[in-house]
């Protein structure tokens, strides 16, 4: 690989591109960036729940943190298996599987008797929540046109800022219901469910979309290049002309054949020298996304503001507001990724990141936490990982690897993130006690800092390269 930079004539560039049949394929890609969606609800629902457990099963900080580790822990198992299977079984039938998670784990969290039951519940859902994670924007990438891919893979992390706000609101409105409409319900198990635990509500409500994406994912093809490995060319023809047409397909299919003849199919390729630093950028990235701090911000977002002496209920709200925000400027990332490119987002968004962190961690030390200064620095935050280290590491770790262990090495990049998201979640409620709300984002601040060399001196620009050209260069 190199990190070739060089600027295309923008008039030649256009006049090239193929004519994509964009309904189709942006159905399809919708329907796979669902997966995101369920990701970001199935993490962020926990943020509302969090203070009903803590009270109800008399938790700790480490029993806290486990709580909510124990997604993670099921995500890192998922990120790992599912590249394997996924190489063996193709994308689409463990993007069915996960799905089916999913749905298991939103009815186990709404009814466990326990704090053991909810663990486990959360575990299959992390299953689900790890494999979606790597197959949603792995499949993606495999059947997107080199010009639209970065916005098309950018949609999956779209869809995780979206089920973010969706379970952010969904508390928030679940909250409200509880005290102001459901208070009169008579009925035994309804009251049980909405008003005396309506943690188990916020949980039960992912299975809605759950189910919608199982269904969903029925009428989707399965990946041209994972088909054209398995030897079944015609089928992968056949996809290929319903996303560029017949004769871009007929070049596109030449060009992934020739490639993957050239591929040995073995991980330990990915030692080779052309391919270290690929490996290199497929952990460090999806690492500085999750030691940025983003899912302190997204798990214990109504925490951190009744530190600051929000209400439970103004915690909630201005939670709410973050998600928006989030998903305001993944949108941003969507519209430019493929006009500027992956790394000019990246440099933008990491000093903007470093920058909040430690304001955020002044306002704490100075006790300067009542008006809207923290909510502001806050949403300045949320947008700078939205546009950069969000979804640009998910654009890059589903581009630079080859063909035949693509599923097996973007599993090493998102057992990165989910293994980094783990330690964060696990450790901040000790970090909280221990060091402060202050130290613990100036410690943040210091993690991500080292991102912005990284970029600048290893990782290359994809942009408007075919997956092909990207794994010869």
């Amino acid at each position: 690989m190199s990190s070739n930079n060089s600027i295309e004539n923008p008039a030649a560039v256009l006049s090239n591109r193929p004519k994509t049949h964009a309904g189709y394929l942006t159905i399809v890609c919708v329907i796979a960036a669902l997966g995101g969606f369920l990701f970001g609800f199935d993490t962020a629902v926990i943020s509302g729940t969090i203070v009903y457990l803590k009270k109800q099963f008399a938790l700790s900080a480490l029993r806290e943190g486990w709580v909510v580790a124990s997604a993670l822990i099921g995500c890192i198992v998922g990120a790992l298996s599912a590249g394997t299977l996924s190489d063996r079984f193709g994308r689409k039938k463990m993007l069915i599987f996960s799905a089916a998670l999913f749905l298991i784990s939103a009815v186990g969290s709404a009814i466990p008797p326990s704090v053991r039951v909810l663990v486990l519940a959360r575990f299959v859902g992390g299953l689900g929540v790890g494999a979606a994670s790597m197959l949603s924007p792995m499949y993606i990438s495999e059947l997107s046109p080199p010009h639209l891919r970065g916005r098309l893979v950018a949609l999956y992390q779209l869809a995780i800022t979206v089920g973010i706000l969706v379970a952010y609101f969904s508390n928030a409105m679940l909250q409200h219901l509880a005290v102001n409409v459901f208070a009169g319900i008579g009925e035994q198990y309804m009251r049980w469910i909405l008003v005396d635990e309506v943690w188990r509500a916020m949980f039960g409500a992912e299975s809605i979309p759950a189910v919608l994406f199982l269904l969903l994912l029925l009428i989707v093809p399965e990946s041209p290049r994972w088909l054209t490995k398995q030897g079944r060319a015609d089928e992968a023809m056949q996809v290929l002309a319903r996303v560029v047409g017949r004769t871009e397909a007929e070049k596109e299919m030449a060009e992934i054949q020739e490639t993957i003849s050239h591929e040995s199919g073995s991980i330990l390729q990915l030692l080779q020298p052309g391919l270290r630093i690929a490996l290199l950028i497929g952990i460090l990235l999806p690492l500085f996304s999750q030691v940025s701090g983003i899912n302190v911000v997204i798990y214990y977002g109504p925490k951190i503001f009744e530190e600051a002496g929000f209400k439970i209920s103004e915690s909630l709200g201005g939670a709410v507001v973050i998600g928006l925000i989030n998903m305001i400027f993944t949108f941003v990332a969507i519209a430019v990724v493929d006009k500027f490119g992956r790394k000019p987002l990246l440099y933008v968004g990491i000093c903007g990141l470093v920058s909040a962190l430690i304001g955020v961690g002044l306002l704490f030390y100075y006790q300067v936490t009542s008006g809207p200064l923290l909510l502001g620095l806050f949403m300045f935050y949320c947008a700078c990982f939205a546009f950069s280290l969000g979804p640009v590491p998910w654009i890059i770790i589903s581009e630079i690897f080859p063909t035949r262990i693509r599923g097996r090495a973007m599993s090493i990049g998102t057992f990165t993130i989910w293994g980094g998201c783990t330690l964060v979640a696990q450790t901040f409620p000790w970090l909280l006690e221990n060091l402060g709300p202050a130290g613990s984002f100036w410690l943040y601040a210091i993690l991500v800092a080292p991102a912005l060399p990284v970029v600048w001196l290893l990782v290359p620009e994809t942009k408007g390269k075919t997956l092909e050209q990207i794994e010869s260069d």
